[in-house]
């Protein structure tokens, strides 16, 4: 987890904690693709969204389905981003 950032530039907008995960899920696992990630800052779940080859969309940290194609996350009062789908998933 690492402390909540305002990004300034595309190639930054991965969260730090999740650079090196990011990297390696998408050199170890060509049918997908990552669209979205956060670590959650301690306040929400760390979440992954893919894409495979059918255009769908899922977290691999939840399993659950996203049934948008972009605009996965949600920003609340505070600042901090999360996905409306997977907020009260275990």
């Amino acid at each position: 987890m690492c402390k909540k950032t305002n990004y300034k530039t595309p190639n930054t907008r991965i969260d730090e904690c999740m650079r090196d995960l990011i990297r390696n899920l998408n050199l170890h696992f060509r049918d997908i693709k990552t669209v979205a990630s956060c670590c959650g800052h301690g306040k929400y779940n760390m979440s992954i969204v893919v894409e495979d080859k059918y255009k769908n969309h899922w977290d691999i940290c939840s399993n659950e389905i996203i049934p948008r194609t972009r605009n996965f996350y949600k920003k609340d009062k505070k600042g901090y981003y999360y996905i409306p789908e997977v907020i009260n998933v275990k």
